[in-house]
């Protein structure tokens, strides 16, 4: 029975996406878990995995197709090699009485659910999706499978069903629609005639502006700066670093961005409105401090999170950091380790940048843009002193955070960073 690779959907946001590449090609021997092709998603680049045997039959999409909408069919695995095929391999609609009167319309079909004498029958997808192209009853199916779960060896044989009839209500008399306005003309797209290169929009740079742009547009950012000395930062980080061993699992080597990590942490569970988001319904606030931190990858950024941030020694985080940021920049990130996250920071201060306002990344409501640590003067008492100082800006959702919540925020971040010690109790 030839089966239907479908494009998947690798992330909650994701529409649509890129075949990157094949990895199997036609007539490739399949078997469960290897990997059959590349995908570019909205987030990063993923590889596929086969769920279950047999051979490739037919790529209906060749590698390099941008667009490709998920849930359509990709490719055919054949039972056997070389299978003939005459067209992909479709699930066949559920046959529908013709329509009747009743006193009220049904309510929308829940998705088809596996039932047995009241209980849900497990079974693994594939096998879902073979029962529902050949009209099979999974309730008189006995799996095989890890705890009884049904997989597809187990449909061999098994009688085929049809489904009841569904009686749909008749549908009520809808007055004519007015016909509908005439759209508004598209900008013409600006001529360049200088010399130039085409690079072509990678998927991730279509999310990147779609979300930021619809960011700016609808969330009503305000902007907060402090200025933050760094001396006792540096001189704790200097000193925790000497005690590091040089290597083996207890090595670490402490960056500024770490300790930040550790500070916001400690900063948002004293302040859990600012770990938010905002619905129409509620503001929702997280009950783990998880901090997205942005990474720079060749197309464009990704936003991998460490997770309880407020608890883990700073040693932890360092390590972390370095973990994601390596499998960031490799593309080798697991969706649950970039997507989610209840407030995110951007650091520029490594290349210099003195300051800068950072864009909100919905449906988070703050996002904390870090400047370098520079030599400024500072006055303290009647004298003016040189001291290391970092300015930091946080972009606030106004119909989240109001003006007072985020000062407040910003006032603690700021006092354990400059008294590091208390990062460490």
């Amino acid at each position: 029975m030839a089966i239907n690779i479908l494009m998947p959907a690798l992330s909650p946001t994701m529409t649509e996406g890129k075949l990157a590449k094949w990895l199997k090609h036609e007539g490739d021997e399949v078997k469960s878990g290897d990997v059959l092709a590349e995908i570019e998603t909205d987030k990063a680049t993923m590889e596929v995995e086969a769920v279950d045997e047999g051979f490739i039959g037919k790529i209906l999409v060749p590698e390099g197709t941008e667009g490709v909408a998920v849930n359509a069919v990709i490719a055919i695995l054949t039972a056997t090699k070389g299978e003939a095929l005459d067209a992909p391999a479709a699930p066949a609609p559920a046959p529908v009485a013709a329509p009747v009167p009743v006193a009220a319309a049904p309510a929308p079909a829940a998705a088809p659910v596996a039932v047995a004498h009241g209980e849900r029958v497990f079974a693994s997808p594939l096998a879902k999706r073979i029962a529902k192209q050949a009209g099979i009853d999974l309730a008189s199916v006995k799996g095989t499978g890890p705890g009884g779960r049904i997989v597809k060896a187990d449909l061999a044989g098994a009688p085929a069903h049809a489904p009841a009839p569904v009686a749909v209500a008749a549908p009520a008399p809808v007055a004519a629609a007015p016909a509908p306005a005439a759209p508004k003309p598209a900008a013409p797209a600006p001529v360049i005639t200088a010399p130039h290169t085409k690079l072509p929009n990678s998927t991730m740079r279509k999310v990147i502006a779609k979300r930021l742009s619809e960011s700016k547009q609808t969330v009503p950012h305000f902007y907060l700066t402090v200025n933050i000395e760094l001396d006792k930062l540096l001189e704790l980080r200097a000193e925790l670093n000497a005690k590091s061993p040089k290597d083996g699992p207890g090595a670490f080597k402490l960056s500024v961005n770490d300790l930040i990590i550790k500070a916001c942490g400690v900063a948002l569970k004293r302040h859990p409105g600012v770990n938010a988001s905002w619905t129409d319904e509620a503001i929702i606030q997280y009950d783990e401090v998880d901090i997205s931190i942005a990474v720079a990858i060749p197309d464009g950024l990704i936003t991998p999170i460490v997770k309880g941030a407020d608890r883990l020694g700073l040693a932890a985080i360092s390590n972390t950091m370095k973990d994601l940021g390596a499998r960031a920049k490799a593309g080798k990130l697991k969706p649950e380790e970039f997507q989610g996250g209840g407030f995110s920071i951007s650091n520029l201060g490594m290349f210099g940048i003195s300051e800068f306002s950072a864009i909100i990344n919905p449906p988070q409501a703050a996002i904390l843009a870090v400047g370098a640590g520079e030599r400024r003067p500072v006055v303290k008492g009647d004298a003016i002193v040189p001291a290391t100082v970092m300015s930091a800006t946080l972009s606030v959702d106004h119909r989240v955070i109001d003006g007072a919540l985020g000062a407040q925020f910003l006032a603690t971040l700021k006092g354990l960073i400059e008294e590091p010690l208390s990062l460490l109790l």
